[in-house]
């Protein structure tokens, strides 16, 4: 793991699902169904901490679910900008998780990580620098310069520039909960 968690405990003590309110229960399951005989998927710890508000939970997961698989920027695309989010935060648990979606879901490589990290080539009109670029512009100063709107605006389509838009905002807002409540990753997901 390149980033070190900020906090060494939780400031919010995860809830193992057993001990779940019924309806974030049944929540959990609409968003991340198991195909019959598969075995659960693992209940992360992001999901035992957000268990504190059953309430915001089951909002969080169907919107999370929404921006992570049904968003309509390709896989690589979306990924690289949620690292290079991560990166700035310096959110250990989302870069820990994003990294393994990155390499094992979305095609990415070693080196587009460390691109993610890198952030962008000042001057590249390169396709993944305007990118990076974008995603720099919105976390520091909360909006995209017309310059960097107009080459987005011929790689993308506006269903894909609201997309984009919504990735960073969704996982800026993750990085913060995440290291403000110190969650803490997974042992398999470190390093």
């Amino acid at each position: 793991m390149d980033i070190p968690h900020r906090l060494d405990a939780p400031r919010i003590a995860p809830i193992e699902p057993e001990a779940w309110d019924a309806k974030l229960v049944d929540q959990l399951q609409t968003v991340r169904p198991r195909e019959m005989g598969a075995p659960a998927a693992p209940v992360f710890n992001i999901f035992k901490t957000l268990a504190n508000h059953p309430a915001l939970a089951g909002q969080f997961l169907h919107w999370g679910n929404q921006i992570l698989f049904k968003s309509s920027l390709p896989p690589r695309d979306r990924e690289l900008a949620i690292l290079r989010v991560g990166w700035l935060a310096r959110a250990a648990y989302e870069w820990g998780h994003h990294v393994d979606i990155a390499i094992n879901h979305a095609g990415m490589t070693a080196d587009d990580v460390a691109l993610a990290k890198a952030g962008p080539t000042a001057g590249s009109d390169a396709a993944d620098d305007v990118l990076l670029r974008a995603v720099d512009e919105l976390v520091t100063d909360h909006f995209i310069t017309n310059a960097t709107w107009k080459q987005l605006a011929a790689r993308y389509n506006q269903t894909q520039l609201i997309d984009l838009v919504f990735v960073v905002g969704q996982y800026v807002t993750v990085s913060m909960a995440l290291n403000s409540f110190g969650v803490q990753l997974e042992p398999e997901y470190r390093g």
